[in-house]
């Protein structure tokens, strides 16, 4: 019989750190139910002390869901713990997941303490949080630079204190997979109650290795793993959800399994990728677009003499639809819905989908195809139409040896604007446009096209980062035409401006 292993999300809470993916509470909502359909066990739901929408969401996702423990994360203080309390009053499965630094480097230089004192205030946080839930899960942060003998201690003293869980991260993503390994082995055979608790990894991807510590650690006693879809997350990332989920499923020799359901996979990917517009790279395992793709001859002649000769994985396992609808100007309202529920976008209102379908015939009349990026793009594109500030037209003349010259419209809450610029380049001079009529201090800081994938006809996607009033913006912008996606990407920034 094989042994079970938890999966417990931290997308909303870690992965959501990464700069420019903030989500609002509908969007979160949207996520955990989505998070729930895929079967994980724990969904960390936020850091509650540390913002009112942070508090706010982890309240509404506690009603949102119904199965899932509903986790909120805290530090080794009585004030976290109570605003983390409150935040956690409708779930119907609560956590609190508290911690402290560990290692020595955290215990000198961040806390100016002594190790008898981190184990004091981590025992006093774990029996405080006891008070008010059954489950408390308790962080060693930076354990993976933390002398074993020392954690073993301080593991030790906490379940004492109440913890059912003992997380044990890898932080800065130092470890080798035998040493993080050797680690959760060190705790399993040297902690005398460590079967009162479920060790935990969270391990990040500084040096490429968070999936493969985490497995390491699983081999070697850890029974929860703790996951982000994407591996999106601080720096580098977390580990990823679809990877260990995929790695168990492909291994059956390993008597571990999860309760993921692998066909939500592909779906899920999307959803976060979309509403974080964080594209996923396309060689990324499991859910990029090449994990299935093969170019190599000899490789297309061995698939299609038998799949197995180069696909450890049938796509339809992870939700990809081998025998996908390929969308162009002739295909209809239902095939465009079909496609977006594919994607694991779910949208029941008809006039919501006939504004996207308007917008769909526009583009697959400038396409051959649509692609399920530029779907994705449409579904998400009308949300900008409740914006102050929209795009009423633009122009742009430029070329070589010439300076390039903007003339832009907009349209800033039903008032109509216009003005012209020259400038270094379409890009250039279109901003300059804007600018004059925005007068305002705007600092452009970060300037990126994401991706303009297979064909020069595709959609273009522009991620810009906008400084103004000492606080920096985000904007997110996608069109068949880079300058006009640039320009969206700006107002984007804009509209997010707290004036």
């Amino acid at each position: 019989m094989k042994e079970r292993l938890y999966i417990f999300d931290t997308t909303l809470r870690d992965g959501e750190q990464v700069p420019g993916c903030q989500l609002n509470t509908i969007e979160k909502i949207e996520v955990a139910k989505q998070l729930e359909k895929l079967g994980v066990d724990v969904i960390e739901a936020g850091f509650p002390i540390s913002s009112p929408g942070d508090f706010n969401s982890v309240i509404e996702i506690s009603k949102a869901v119904t199965w899932p423990t509903v986790c909120a994360l805290t530090r080794a203080n009585e004030k976290d713990i109570d605003v983390a309390v409150q935040s956690l009053q409708y779930a119907k499965h609560k956590r609190i997941h508290t911690g402290i630094g560990t290692s020595d480097s955290h215990i000198r230089y961040k806390f100016n303490s002594t190790r008898e004192e981190i184990i004091e205030r981590a025992v006093a946080a774990v029996k405080y949080a006891k008070k008010f839930v059954n489950d408390v899960e308790f962080y060693a942060e930076d354990a993976g630079r933390t002398d074993n003998e020392y954690l073993a201690r301080v593991v030790r003293e906490v379940i004492k204190a109440g913890a059912t869980v003992v997380n044990i991260p890898d932080t800065t993503g130092y470890c080798l997979p035998e040493e993080y390994g050797a680690k959760i082995r060190y705790l399993m055979e040297h902690v005398d109650n460590i079967d009162k608790a479920i060790l935990s990894t969270h391990c990040h991807n500084d040096l490429g290795l968070a999936t493969a510590n985490s497995f390491s650690g699983v081999l070697n006693g850890a029974r929860q793993v703790e996951v982000t879809i994407n591996g999106i997350g601080e720096r580098a990332g977390n580990t990823s959800l679809e990877e260990i989920a995929m790695i168990l499923k492909c291994h059956h020799d390993v008597p571990i399994e999860t309760n993921i359901n692998t066909t939500q996979i592909y779906p899920t990917s999307k959803l976060v990728s979309s509403l974080m517009n964080m594209p996923v790279q396309p060689n990324k395992a499991i859910v990029g677009r090449n994990a299935f793709a093969h170019s190599s001859g000899i490789h297309q002649d061995g698939v299609l003499k038998d799949a197995s000769t180069y696909e450890i994985m049938d796509p339809k396992d992870v939700g990809l639809d081998d025998n996908s609808i390929v969308l162009t100007a002739r295909s209809g309202r239902a095939a465009l819905k079909y496609r977006l529920r594919v994607l694991g976008v779910h949208i029941d209102n008809e006039k919501r989908i006939d504004k996207i379908y308007q917008k769909f015939l526009k583009l697959a009349d400038q396409k051959k195809e649509v692609t399920d990026v530029d779907i994705l793009m449409l579904a998400g594109a009308d949300t900008a139409e409740a914006h102050a500030v929209k795009l009423d037209f633009l122009q742009v003349t430029t070329g070589m040896g010439v300076r390039s010259v903007s003339s832009i419209g907009l349209d800033i809450s039903g008032q109509k604007f216009e003005a012209a610029s020259t400038g270094n380049g379409p890009v250039d001079a279109a901003i300059r446009a804007l600018k004059k009529i925005i007068q305002k201090q705007m600092t452009m800081k970060e300037f990126t096209i994401q991706a303009i994938s297979k064909g020069s006809d595709d959609v273009g996607k522009v991620h810009m980062q906008v400084e103004y009033n000492g606080n920096l913006y985000y904007g997110f912008g996608a069109n068949t035409d880079i300058v006009t996606a640039s320009v969206e990407a700006y107002i984007d920034c804009i509209n997010k401006f707290k004036n």
